[in-house]
């Protein structure tokens, strides 16, 4: 064996433990990061959570005072208020489908919420005609809205 060619089996022990080590100290930081990222992840979707149980709570609010549920152009400027500080990301607003004798179990609101590189799913943020906030998988979502719609539906 030529000095120029070490392998693995020509290296002494000292060179094998800085290899080792190098490889633990890799795995150990590529763990922290992804520890990291999930976290800051997991935080953002209990912050829009927390965002959107308080629109539930001002809705809830507006409905006992005025016996319906705000306007499109009303939720928008409290949702700038909201998001100065927590972002929500877009929220839809599903008031022309609820209208008296809606059931409280109806989709009021919802925001989409997108994880990049985490082990989170992508999902939505639902806000309830009773103020429930939940989160729901893309599927069951849209399930759950187009079951709603054609409810609301006029018969023809």
């Amino acid at each position: 064996m030529t000095s120029n060619h070490l392998t693995i089996g020509g290296m002494n022990k000292r060179q094998k433990a800085l290899l080792l080590e190098s490889a633990i100290i890799i795995g150990i930081t590529a763990a922290a990061v992804v520890a990291i990222i999930n976290l800051k992840q997991w935080t953002s979707r209990s912050e829009a959570m927390q965002i959107m149980e308080r629109l539930g709570q001002i809705i809830l609010q507006y409905r006992k005072e005025h016996g319906s549920v705000p306007s499109e152009d009303y939720i928008r400027s409290i949702e700038e208020k909201l998001q100065e500080q927590i972002r929500l990301g877009k929220l839809r607003y599903r008031a022309r489908w609820i209208s008296l004798d809606s059931n409280p179990d109806e989709i009021l609101a919802y925001a989409e919420q997108r994880f990049r590189f985490s082990l989170l799913s992508d999902g939505y943020v639902v806000l309830r005609l009773d103020g429930r906030v939940q989160w729901s998988g893309k599927e069951g979502l849209q399930k759950l809205l187009s079951q709603q719609q054609s409810k609301s539906l006029p018969s023809p």
